[in-house]
């Protein structure tokens, strides 16, 4: 089996009767040969594989023949090239190219055929004492158009070590050197191109597109490159159809409805020329709405393709029109009396040579061995179809893709594209609509990464860019503007001296603060009367500027908080407030110690007379003295800029430091006043017409109540309005001690003088009601 094999390999073709039990000399050619199309003799034979015609149709059993016409002008540059190299006196000097040019018709195995014929030579017996072993019947090979049949031909000719090179097969798979290693080309692999077109998609804006491709190794290979690409820039396929022109008409029905049911408005078309050709027929039947179509180089250029009104505005990549010197691309010669303006066909316009250039540019590379360098070029033209003003429609360049520049300037515009619908404007394909900044996007559920739904950004997010994936959190301060696409500054809020509640609350600590002062003034022009001497006109004047101080004090909580307005607000507060209470204290044990000292053989006054009395004030002021400073030393009050309580804004506020020595200072004015409270309580029932301890029992009742109501209003209440709240609490019980202790006694001096008597205050005199 292993000799069978062998011998057949090296057969290539021929059947050897040996085998079979006859002489290994004699090979015998099998089938018919395939003459070649043109030929001519030389030193060195060059053969040459085009697709002249385009496909086989069989009429009856082992009879084929080909029909329509393709490529001719390929077959002139290559016979051109090869004269022009004969008559060059500077390449291979003396020695003359042949060619054997066989047509192909497009078929993959009239390509095997014919590459058999060209290893072999056409001889349908031979002798060789080298069993079938024969030099090969060309030095190289120019084929082919198609990239299957180039894989064909390369594998058949690649383990004789025969050169081909081609002038149209881009598949990026003929690339791999283990598998062809003689194998070159004078055109980019499709990979450049795919690429290249996933770029120009992604620059026009269109995210989602349709592809269609034709079912063979130049389609597959090539659209597989693309749709990789694709997906690297963020692109999306609604669907990929693959059609090959010898496939049942069935399939070719079910690709074009895909295409006219599809919402994506520009289409990918990988396809070879035939396949494009056939696929635009059937549309044409039932046009689909209009569409841009995105071209390969395989039919974008293909001047045949023009007929076709639906690919109007259609752009893609073509290889570099080129001009060949000297050369009318073959035309045959002239014999004076013909009229070439009049003829217009694809075979005489030579201002499109692209593909034929890349043949005569094969020819040279066969002749010069410049394979390795020719082989390698990535440049390519930006074709537009253009409707022209006679109604034709014309390859116009606007651009080109060059492979060698920096990733991101490889692709460069010269001039305006015509779209389909005729305008500049740049038409839009995409499964939803852009996510503008201030929103994410969301896929789909079972769609693809194209289609998505535009989700406005979370609470303290924001998106600045359009299609954002996702939506970042701002920094702790900042928040989002209204259209969450840009992060700003929180406002920062605190109890400022120019706003409402400020001006009312600075107002209301003035007015106290005067009328502690007039009252003041009031007690002073009449120190002298019986109601102020004897209500302890010391501890009274003390009293009076306490709770001055009292007033005034509510003002350091207004305004921005800095460090020293912060540690001075609750110090000054407590150290106050423990003074006024003092001197109440001082005044409620001065009534019962007076009550006292009026019984037989008291002494008591003694004990707690005036000097007692600063004493006691000055001690109990100094407790909360100490415990405010170790509350400042320990760990005092601060600004803090609170971000917690609000996500929009920041409450500039005063953080207590130690919240102990807080609440120490809270308690030990609570401690004072309950103690107050108690001792005015108990003397409020002492015969007298004007016993003090009952104002004093009122007054403390009154402090207590709102202190005990600041607590929680303090705990809950928001940003500045917890500072409000402690104001007022400053306020209301500085309000309700200065009403309730000095209010009536004022009203006696000024409106009741007949009653600021001793024998009145002493209960001799029956008193009238206020």
């Amino acid at each position: 089996m292993n000799v069978l094999l062998i011998v057949t390999v090296l057969c290539i073709g021929r059947l050897c009767p040996a085998v079979f039990g006859f002489n290994l000399g004699i090979c015998i050619l099998q089938g018919d040969p395939q003459p070649p199309a043109l030929l001519k003799d030389g030193d060195f034979v060059i053969g040459g594989v085009f697709s002249i015609h385009d496909y086989l149709r069989t009429e009856k059993h082992l009879y084929t023949r080909c029909v329509g016409f393709r490529e001719m002008r390929f077959v002139r540059a290559f016979e051109f090239a090869i004269n022009e190299i004969n008559n060059s006196s500077n390449l291979l000097p003396g020695v003359t190219l042949g060619y054997h040019i066989y047509d192909s018709c497009a078929s993959v195995p009239m390509a095997i055929k014919v590459a058999f014929q060209l290893a072999n030579g056409l001889d349908l017996i031979f002798n060789d004492t080298d069993s079938c072993v024969k030099s090969a019947a060309v030095t190289a090979v120019v084929a082919e158009s198609g990239s299957t049949p180039s894989i064909s031909i390369s594998r058949l000719l690649g383990p004789f070590g025969i050169p081909q090179v081609s002038h149209y097969a881009t598949c990026a798979c003929l690339s791999d050197k283990r598998q062809y290693p003689t194998f070159f080309r004078t055109i980019p692999s499709d990979h450049h191109q795919a690429a290249a077109l996933a770029r120009m998609v992604n620059h026009f804006g269109w995210m989602w597109i349709g592809a269609v491709r034709s079912d063979s190794d130049y389609g597959n290979n090539g659209m597989a490159s693309f749709l990789k690409a694709a997906a690297e820039e963020g692109i999306c396929v609604e669907y990929s159809e693959a059609y090959y022109r010898t496939q049942p008409r069935s399939k070719l029905k079910r690709v074009a409805d895909v295409i006219r049911r599809s919402t994506a408005r520009v289409i990918v078309a990988f396809l070879a020329s035939g396949d494009m050709r056939i696929l635009l027929e059937e549309l044409s039947q039932q046009p689909p709405p209009p569409m841009q179509w995105i071209g390969s180089e395989a039919w974008v250029t293909d001047p045949e393709m023009l007929r076709f009104n639906l690919c109007i505005g259609a752009v893609g990549f073509g290889i570099p029109r080129s001009v060949i010197p000297g050369s009318s691309t073959g035309m045959p010669v002239c014999d004076g009396t013909e009229d070439l303006r009049a003829l217009q066909n694809p075979y005489t316009d030579t201002s499109q040579l692209r593909i034929t250039n890349m043949v005569y540019k094969a020819t040279y590379a066969i002749a010069h061995a410049l394979h390795g360098i020719v082989c390698k070029e990535k440049h390519y033209e930006l074709v537009n179809w253009q409707l022209q003003g006679d109604g034709s429609i014309d390859f116009v360049t606007v651009g080109q893709y060059d492979a060698s520049q920096p990733k991101g300037q490889e692709f460069s515009l010269s001039t305006a594209i015509i779209w389909n619908d005729g305008r500049e404007m740049v038409p839009v394909s995409v499964c939803s609509e852009s996510c503008p900044p201030g929103t994410r996007k969301a896929v789909q559920k079972g769609r693809p990464v194209c289609c998505y739904d535009c989700i406005d950004c979370a609470e303290g997010a924001i998106s600045n860019e359009t299609d954002s994936v996702d939506c970042y959190p701002c920094p702790p301060e900042s928040w989002p503007n209204n259209e969450n696409d840009k992060c700003l500054p929180k406002p920062v809020e605190f109890l400022s001296w120019d706003e409402i509640l400020g001006i009312i609350l600075t107002v209301f600590s003035m007015a106290g603060a005067l009328v502690a002062l007039s009252m003041a003034l009031v007690f002073y022009k009449n120190r002298t009367s019986p109601i102020v001497k004897a209500n302890n006109s010391e501890l009274s004047f003390l009293l009076l500027f306490s709770l001055a101080l009292c007033f005034l004090c509510s003002l350091t909580f207004i305004g921005r908080p800095t460090e020293w307005s912060c540690m001075l607000r609750h110090t000054a507060f407590g150290i106050i407030f423990v003074l006024c209470i003092s001197c109440v204290l001082g005044k409620t044990i001065v009534v019962l110690m007076a009550f006292r000292a009026t019984l037989p053989g008291s002494n008591v006054m003694k004990w707690f007379g005036p000097a007692q009395q600063r004493l006691s004030v000055f001690g109990f002021t100094l407790v909360q003295i100490l415990i405010c400073v170790l509350w400042l030393t320990i760990s005092p009050p601060f600004p803090y800029n609170n971000m917690q309580h609000y996500k929009e804004k920041i409450i500039l506020e005063c953080s207590l430091g130690s919240a102990i020595g807080f609440w120490a200072v809270l308690g030990y004015i609570g401690l004072l006043a309950f103690l107050c409270f108690i001792l005015a309580f108990l003397a409020r029932k002492l015969p007298d017409n004007f016993n003090e301890a009952k104002f004093i029992t009122f007054s403390m009742l009154i402090f207590c109540a709102v202190w005990i109501t600041f607590v929680p209003a303090y705990v809950s209440s928001p940003g500045k309005f917890t500072v409000a709240v402690e104001i007022f609490a400053i306020l209301a019980s500085s309000f309700g001690l200065i009403l309730c202790i000095f209010a009536p006694k004022c009203f006696i001096i000024i409106f009741r003088p007949e009653q600021n008597t001793k024998k009145h205050l002493m209960g001799k005199v029956p008193s009238k009601a206020l």
